[in-house]
């Protein structure tokens, strides 16, 4: 988004992302808090799919970017972190993703540095 760019927002109640072939491509921002990460990371996991059916089989879909702005207490609370960094480096610049933590007290391991604010 840049400055005075039109965005919708969805909070809580039944979503999804069911793009279809021939749609115009968007490009996605999720933000999630805790264990509301769960129906966003299937997202995230779909996204990869169709960017990897794209990639390998020439699909119709027109994919834009995803991007995941996720905050906990600690990285230890962050759920499925591993497999978001995953996707990351498996569809890079594609989907990317800013871990963001509020009471972090120990050292942040390497592997999340690049991709963690916060305290």
């Amino acid at each position: 988004c840049t400055l005075d760019s039109e965005v919708a927002l969805r909070v809580g109640g039944d979503f999804f992302f069911d793009p279809q072939p021939g749609d115009s491509p968007v490009n996605l921002v999720l933000i999630a808090g805790g264990v509301g990460i769960n129906p966003l990371f299937s997202i995230l996991l779909h996204i990869a799919d169709l960017h990897g059916y794209q990639e390998g089989k020439g699909n119709r879909h027109k994919l834009g970017t995803a991007k995941l702005y996720y905050s906990a207490k600690n990285t230890s609370e962050l759920l499925f972190k591993k497999n978001i960094l995953g996707l990351m480096k498996a569809f890079p610049g594609k989907i990317t993703c800013c871990f963001h933590v509020t009471q972090q007290r120990s050292q942040i391991c390497k592997e999340l540095q690049p991709h963690v604010t916060g305290k």
